[in-house]
């Protein structure tokens, strides 16, 4: 086990109703003007926005609006934001939404605190650990932003090609995150399934490790896991059931705030090459890494394969054998890509419905390696810009 720190200082608001709370809690955390940020329309045709407003002005707390966070946030609406922030002297960012609006606000309130441009915050050519305060009310169970200290946005501003990049940050972390599961119940079969193996992901890039010693962490993610690979079932076929949305939504949380991979070496390779997949395609964060999980699988295998034995028997219930954990391993992948299956999210970039040619391959891995700041993406096997190749090829 390596040594690690753990902090969340986020204030979790969990439960009914708790959405009439922000403006107690908005003005607790010292606002007086926020900027309400959001998607789409269905927040406004919901109500949930009016009684977010409305809870607001019975606190004495003024507010703006922007929305039209899409998902794989765009850093130009960001700018926007920060532009009418300081136009309307706001002091506060409240983020009402999924992982996507969550992340965009974030880059908004890094925009109101420092004056660099925001693409070179993501870009890696600034660095800070300044930014407005903020809040969130989440409505997808998912990216777990509400607890993390992670922004992930697409650039847009710039001339060439769309770039996916993160910038992470312990003073991210939100102040609050209210988090009322019956505002995920009006969810689609797809808006539970792709944010639910997000959720799978965030654990399992953090559960594959080469560290040793790992036995109550390991147990956490394994008991994480095993709950959102049944609650995402249920969630499809009972919208309204409280129980498995709210497992979904807490564990959205937990999988993304360090706790599942507390003092263990985190590998995310396969969200470095979902990020270069989502930028080029556009596709749904959550079904681009079921479409590379399995090709990964089987290429770092043999560089664990008691890792990935432990993962079919104590997470998917594969039968063990102590003898051949390769095989056991192999059978742990093959539950993981059934599970994928049922939900209905794709196990190959055919399915997720790409067919990149070998050059947006090259283009992919070479991203995916620079955007990671090395000569490599991951630690469970340090994957050259060969080994992503072969990881794509074999993923068609």
């Amino acid at each position: 086990m390596v040594n690690f720190e753990y902090l969340v200082p986020t204030k979790v608001v969990f439960g009914k109703d708790t959405e009439l709370r922000v403006g107690a809690l908005a003005k607790e955390a010292g606002a007086s003007r926020v900027l309400v940020h959001f998607g789409g329309s269905s927040a406004k045709r919901s109500g949930l926005l009016g009684r977010v407003e409305q809870s607001l002005s019975e606190a004495g707390v003024e507010y703006v609006e922007l929305g039209g966070v899409v998902p794989n946030p765009r850093l130009s609406l960001a700018k926007e934001g920060v532009e009418l922030a300081k136009k309307e002297s706001v002091d506060f960012v409240l983020a009402v939404g999924g992982g996507s609006v969550i992340d965009s606000a974030k880059a908004i309130a890094y925009g109101m605190a420092n004056d660099f441009a925001l693409e070179d915050l993501f870009l890696g050519r600034e660095k800070t650990d300044k930014i407005a305060p903020l809040g969130a009310i989440v409505t997808l169970a998912g990216a777990g932003s509400e607890t993390s200290n992670s922004a992930v946005l697409d650039i847009d501003t710039l001339e060439g090609p769309v770039l996916k990049r993160s910038y992470n940050h312990e003073c991210s972390r939100p102040i609050f995150a209210i988090m009322n599961p019956e505002l995920t119940y009006t969810l689609s079969p797809y808006q539970t399934a792709a944010p639910g193996a997000d959720i799978m992901m965030h654990t399992m890039e953090r559960y594959f490790t080469q560290e040793r010693d790992t036995d109550l962490t390991d147990a956490i993610a394994e008991g994480l896991l095993r709950v959102v690979k049944d609650a995402v079932v249920k969630a499809i076929h009972e919208p309204s059931n409280y129980g498995a949305r709210a497992n979904l939504l807490w564990a959205g949380s937990l999988s993304h705030c360090g706790l599942t991979g507390a003092g263990c070496v985190s590998d995310f390779a396969c969200h470095a090459i979902e990020h270069e997949l989502g930028a080029l395609y556009d596709v749904a964060h959550g079904a681009g890494l079921t479409a590379i999980w399995g090709s990964w699988a089987r290429y770092v295998i043999d560089a664990g394969p008691e890792r990935f034995a432990k993962f079919g028997v104590n997470v998917f219930g594969v039968a063990d054998d102590p003898e051949n954990p390769r095989a056991v391993g192999i059978a742990g992948i093959e539950a993981w890509e059934a599970w994928c299956r049922e939900i209905g999210m794709p196990t190959s970039l055919s399915e997720l419905g790409v067919d990149p040619a070998a050059e947006q391959i090259r283009t992919m891995a070479a991203g995916a390696v620079e955007a990671r700041g090395g000569d490599h993406a991951g630690s469970f096997v340090k994957l050259r810009e060969a080994d992503i190749e072969a990881i794509l090829e074999s993923a068609r």
